[in-house]
């Protein structure tokens, strides 16, 4: 987490380095907590500069709605981290709050992708695996738009599990992914709700960014 805050010191300020941590680490504590909530054990999150952070299960979920529990509560807690920043900037003015904000929402946003290991595709699972379908698509064309090497590292990582579930067209535990119908609903309204908030907020602040009042 240091070496993260350093590393990114140096390309764009102190303040902003320990804000943007800062934001990842919220993000992460959320699906801590999740995960001790469900009776998981899981360690502390761990941090590579440039690529993120994640937490480290060391028991696995028993069911595909406790890992939809698990995956939502990061890009919610996150969100709720960059809202405060939001209110934050609004009250103080503050340039770096934000962009601090701004990319908040879009890490969220953009991890709310329906594709292994992103939250988004751990989330869609209870909905259904398929889902998983779309998240190709939309990696491909963020990649088109801004190449980055890490959209190729989570292609790579995503393609053996949607690659299974194409060539073999059914799951290989259908048991893990069953759940009442309520459950299907109320996630899918859940994660549809926080993308539209996410992308309504980013680019209320992106508009605020480029054309301050």
């Amino acid at each position: 987490m240091l070496l993260s805050v350093f590393t990114y010191a140096f390309i764009y300020g102190w303040w902003y380095a320990v804000g943007f941590v800062a934001l990842i680490f919220v993000h992460e504590m959320g699906h801590f907590v999740a995960a001790r909530q469900r009776g998981l054990e899981v360690g502390a999150p761990t941090f590579i500069p440039f690529v993120g952070a994640w937490i480290q299960l060391k028991e696995q979920p028993m069911n595909a709605e406790t890992e939809a529990f698990i995956g939502m509560a990061g890009p919610m807690l996150g969100s709720a981290g960059a809202f405060v920043c939001y209110l934050a900037a609004r009250e103080e003015g503050s340039r770096l709050l934000y962009a601090l904000a701004y990319a908040g929402f879009v890490i969220n946003l953009f991890n709310l992708i329906p594709l292994t290991p992103l939250d988004g595709g751990r989330i869609v699972s209870v909905v259904s695996p398929k889902l998983w379908y779309l998240g190709f698509p939309l990696l491909v064309a963020l990649f088109l738009w801004k190449p980055n090497p890490l959209l190729l590292l989570i292609g790579v990582l995503a393609l053996p599990q949607v690659w299974s579930l194409f060539k073999n067209r059914h799951l290989p535990n259908p048991q893990y992914y069953r759940a009442p119908q309520a459950v299907r609903i109320r996630y899918a309204a859940e994660y549809l709700g926080l993308a539209i908030g996410l992308a309504l907020m980013a680019y209320e602040v992106h508009e605020h960014l480029a054309h301050p009042a």
